[in-house]
């Protein structure tokens, strides 16, 4: 099954409870019943803790729909109490806090129309952190790649319940990369030639980048069967040796939420859901809930679930050749052939005359455009024409971020 958002994943669950398994395919908008959802998790980090409250939308809308203008807010037995403020289509608490052992916390949602939600009572897992992120080179479904594997050991037993995330980055080296950059510099209006080409040093990191992106698997294992609390070598990742994702450098920050039991059930639920194929012709297992209900009205659905979890991460690094020193790198994601290997069909798209005169053989003007636009970017020639590539073969930022994320080291 293609990988999709939980936010859509849940409305989706929702809807098919509501269409029943006899007519599968037959969806109405004018069946649509509307239901709030609450994603909330709260960790031992100490940070800005977040919680997301939306509205279910329908399978022809592309985005959830973000309840605005609620009070939101987080207490605990000790009678503290945690806000938090709306924010981009999510709610950030107002200060930096992180869960303590031994306390119970709650959450309260009250929406713009008066309706109020409360959560059970949820107390802090036991912190285990994880011991080591590895890589092991193997054969999948025919396919070679590395898998990329977690293990944890909790000595007391207690943690039992494991989810994870992570977050991957691909470190991107454009092969047609020039130190100096060509700049369009534009003559007053009606000036001819209404530019000049002129070369500045780069002084902006373009030729290495960064690529990330999240987990949207849901990532679950249990000890509860085994005679100790150790995870051993639990999968988390694989990735294909042909896959470019990997041809430089990566990186991945593995994340771990040890849950309660409820906690897990939840989303183990959500998982044997969304692994049996078509979420609109599976078998329907009706409507199921979270630890979050309607205060005023106890029948009414709502879909989530408030999580206290303890946190640990771990982040790890290889080169390509590290990993497959006999395999061929993967090529570059986009097509940037070399100069002599340019074919003539489509050289006029890489080969342009700097020059202005009205004999149709010039294209100083386009050439300035092209540079102004930021379509296309000079690299040397051993020809006179002007060899100009797509921007994302010489300069990353087009499509990539040259910002290091946090946890990468080189």
């Amino acid at each position: 099954m293609k990988k999709i958002s939980l936010y859509r994943f849940l409305t989706a669950i929702f809807l098919v409870s509501l269409i029943g398994c006899t007519t599968p395919y037959n969806y109405q908008a004018r069946g649509f019943e509307d239901v709030i959802v609450i994603q909330a998790s709260i960790t031992n980090q100490y940070k800005f803790q977040e919680i997301k409250v939306s509205r279910t939308y329908t399978l022809e809308e592309s985005s959830p729909k973000f309840e605005t203008e609620a009070v939101v807010y987080i207490t605990d037995d000790a009678g503290n109490k945690f806000d938090f403020e709306e924010g981009d289509k999510t709610y950030i608490s107002t200060a930096q806090f992180q869960a303590q052992p031994d306390r119970l916390y709650q959450l309260h949602v009250l929406t713009k129309n008066g309706k109020s939600y409360l959560s059970k009572a949820e107390k802090l897992t036991t912190q285990t952190p994880i011991e080591s992120v590895q890589t092991s080179t193997m054969t999948k479904n025919g396919v070679l790649g590395v898998e990329i594997t977690v293990n944890t050991t909790d000595v007391t037993n207690t943690s039992k319940y494991y989810r994870y995330e992570y977050e991957e980055t691909s470190k991107i080296i454009v092969p047609k990369w020039y130190s100096m950059q060509a700049v369009a510099n534009m003559f007053p209006p009606g000036s001819k030639p209404k530019g000049e080409i002129i070369f500045k040093q780069r002084t902006v990191e373009t030729q290495n980048c960064y690529k990330s992106q999240k987990s949207n698997d849901i990532l679950l294992t249990s000890t509860n069967t085994l005679s100790s609390d150790k995870v051993v070598n639990f999968p988390v990742r694989f990735i294909a040796s042909t896959d470019n994702f990997i041809r430089n450098r990566y990186g991945i920050l593995v994340k771990q939420y040890v849950q309660s039991l409820a906690s897990y059930t939840y989303y183990e639920t959500l998982k044997k859901i969304s692994s049996n194929g078509s979420l609109l012709s599976q078998t329907q297992p009706g409507f199921f809930s979270g630890n979050i209900m309607s205060v005023d009205n106890p029948s009414e659905k709502v879909i989530g679930f408030f999580d206290v979890s303890s946190y640990s991460e771990k982040s790890m690094f290889f080169n390509f050749k590290e990993i497959f020193p006999t395999q061929r790198i993967p090529d570059f994601q986009y097509e940037c052939p070399d100069e002599l290997e340019i074919p003539a069909s489509v050289a006029p798209s890489y080969f342009y005359n700097y020059c202005f005169a009205d004999n149709g053989s010039c294209q100083g003007d386009e050439i300035l455009d092209l540079i102004r636009t930021n379509a296309r970017v000079y690299y040397p020639s051993s020809t006179p024409p002007y060899l100009l590539y797509p921007a994302y073969c010489g300069d990353c930022t087009s499509f990539s971020s040259n910002i290091k994320p946090l946890f990468w080291i080189d």
